[in-house]
């Protein structure tokens, strides 16, 4: 009973280890530039702030989506302010995150900046 224990409280904390540097280390980071289409709030138990970047090198060309994340409330109500302008949205991606509790994409956005036309 005493290992079985044991080896519970060790698969829990690899698990929560997993999980802490899956969401705190960044595979990659950029900047995606385009106008933003949406924004909302989604999930049954778990509500994460999801966004979608429409991205056109070419005018007369179908978009590009970006789907991005926000995982921080201030930096989702800066995003939302700015919907429908142009910006640039600087995102860090982030594989192999266990759940859909933290996101439904791997791209976390960080930061915005409205660009000028």
């Amino acid at each position: 009973m005493r290992y079985a224990a044991l080896a519970l409280f060790a698969v829990l904390l690899l698990g929560a280890g997993y999980t802490y540097s899956s969401l705190h280390f960044a595979f990659s980071e950029g900047e995606r530039i385009g106008i933003i289409q949406k924004i909302s709030r989604r999930g049954w138990v778990c509500k994460t702030n999801e966004g979608e970047l429409a991205m056109t090198n070419v005018i007369g060309q179908p978009a590009q989506m970006f789907n991005f994340t926000i995982p921080d409330p201030a930096v989702s109500a800066q995003v939302d302010a700015l919907a429908g302008a142009k910006v640039a949205l600087k995102y860090e991606e982030h594989k192999g995150i266990p759940s859909s509790c933290f996101g439904d994409t791997p791209y976390y956005v960080v930061g915005v900046r409205k660009l000028t036309e």
